[in-house]
């Protein structure tokens, strides 16, 4: 299964948007499966930018977790990725060079772009 970057950002904004600190307990994100959605918060989880439970168990066609919260890190991909504006300029980026990117380097770009919206480019 590929990484999907557009439903790393649903998923997180799923998270921000529940009233309490911690994740719902169901995830309704039209367009993916539960199974995508579970291996989704498993790479999540490695990645930093949430705290989930591994619930992988032998009879998994993929590795899942159920995500728990979001961490300081999730929190900071949320605010670098609000924008659509800035999203969509950032994804056209990244495809017009072969549509893959690091999450370290799509939260660089993210950042750059933002600060240059800001009138910050220099810093």
């Amino acid at each position: 299964m590929k990484r999907d970057m557009e439903l790393v950002r649903k998923i997180l904004f799923a998270m921000e948007e529940h009233p309490e600190g911690f994740a719902p307990s169901k995830f309704d994100l039209p367009d993916f499966t539960q199974e995508q959605i579970g291996y989704h918060a498993y790479l999540m989880n490695e990645a930093g930018l949430i705290e989930a439970a591994d619930v992988t168990c032998m009879g998994s066609t993929s590795p899942e977790a159920i995500p728990t919260k979001l961490t300081w890190e999730g929190h900071e991909f949320i605010d670098a990725a609000r924008s659509d504006t800035i999203w969509n300029s950032a994804m056209s980026q990244i495809k017009a060079i072969g549509g893959g990117v690091t999450i370290a380097m799509l939260t660089a770009l993210l950042k750059k772009l933002m600060a240059e919206k800001l009138g910050l480019a220099g810093i």
